[in-house]
């Protein structure tokens, strides 16, 4: 989130987007230990989340979407919507079409390198029930006089009845995407951490590096002994 805000002040930033980078940096720094986890089924399952209206400057809304594979993340993206929309239904719909995009085409990816999937349908998270009522219920009219919006209700209308994509409600508390749509207090943030599956493997770098050091003077020590048993006198 704090890169996608701070790259929208790349042509003239001032001295707090200079401190606000500088702080990014800073947890980067402290933070370079941590990895993601992989380990689990092998389904693609992505979180799409928009907060509504949060640029002050245009009145655009943020988007995000994250994809993960075998319950690790292998994509995600934050980003700023190209549009202004009228209601947060309209926002995470924008932001639903984007993540169902990408996830389709990371599925076509996937099956071109012959990855085996559990599961091929993609499942999208989304914390949002009048979104997902509009492209899953039988009968749904969007009423909107953005032209593009209502485009993209209808594809995504048309993807979930091919049985391509399936939209389901997860609530705010556990949407993945939603740190990536604002800032976050430090116990979301950190619930967020352990929600995008990094953990700190820095205990993990050091035990192996000593296993290495250890394995390192024993086979020094075998080539010593097999030097002076090879050495005598004939």
């Amino acid at each position: 989130f704090a890169a996608s805000r701070l790259a929208r002040f790349l042509v003239n930033p001032g001295q707090e987007h200079q401190d606000a980078a500088d702080r990014v940096i800073h947890y980067l720094s402290h933070t370079r230990h941590r990895a993601l986890r992989f380990g689990g089924p092998g389904g693609l399952t992505v979180a799409s989340d928009a907060s509504f209206a949060d640029n002050t400057l245009d009145r655009k809304s943020s988007q995000a979407y994250t994809i993960r594979l075998f319950d690790g993340l292998i994509g995600w993206r934050a980003s700023k919507q190209n549009t202004v929309t009228t209601s947060t239904t309209e926002a995470e719909l924008l932001a639903l079409a984007q993540a169902a995009k990408e996830s389709l085409y990371v599925s076509r990816l996937l099956k071109e390198l012959t990855v085996q999937m559990d599961d091929p349908t993609i499942r999208i998270d989304c914390d949002n029930t009048q979104t997902i009522n509009l492209v899953t219920a039988e009968i749904a009219t969007l009423k909107t006089k953005l032209r593009h919006v209502d485009i993209h209700n209808h594809w995504l209308r048309q993807e979930v009845q091919g049985g391509r994509i399936q939209v389901k409600y997860t609530k705010s508390t556990d949407m993945i995407a939603d740190g990536l749509t604002k800032a976050l207090p430090a116990g979301k943030w950190n619930r967020f951490l352990y929600q995008l599956g990094l953990e700190d493997i820095q205990e993990k770098q050091q035990y192996s590096r000593k296993q290495e050091g250890i394995e390192a003077r024993l086979q020094k020590t075998e080539d010593c002994l097999g030097n002076a048993g090879s050495t005598g006198t004939y």
